[in-house]
């Protein structure tokens, strides 16, 4: 098999490029980034702002909170809840905006495919 064969698209009757330029594509899109990217911003800050507390603030850190549990353990496992929040709260979002409407659009695809 020649390499233009292999490498060749596999035929489709979408043009799925133009279909990622649709408005409700792009909506979908809108949605999902105006949950995504401010909690990843809110992550990352919160990660570096620990890390940076670990490796400049040891007294900080160090501090007792009550017997031999110290601050910086409650903000290390602090990091570990944050991420199963964000987590949480990410799926129930999605199963309440994202997944409908990616239902919506993929009935569409498969009625364009089957035309």
């Amino acid at each position: 098999m020649s390499e233009a064969v292999k490498d060749a698209p596999p035929k489709s009757r979408i043009d799925y490029e133009a279909f990622e330029k649709t408005p409700r594509f792009l909506e979908l899109k809108r949605t999902r980034n105006k949950f995504v990217v401010p909690m990843a911003i809110f992550f990352f800050v919160w990660y570096i702002a620990y890390v940076l507390a670990a490796a400049y603030l040891h007294d900080f850190m160090a501090t007792p909170v009550f017997g031999s549990i110290n601050i910086g353990l409650l903000l290390g496992l602090g990091q570990f809840v944050t991420t199963f929040a964000i987590t949480m709260t990410y799926v129930t979002f999605a199963n309440r905006k994202i997944d409908p409407r990616t239902e919506e659009l993929r009935l569409e695809l498969e009625r364009m495919e089957q035309r």
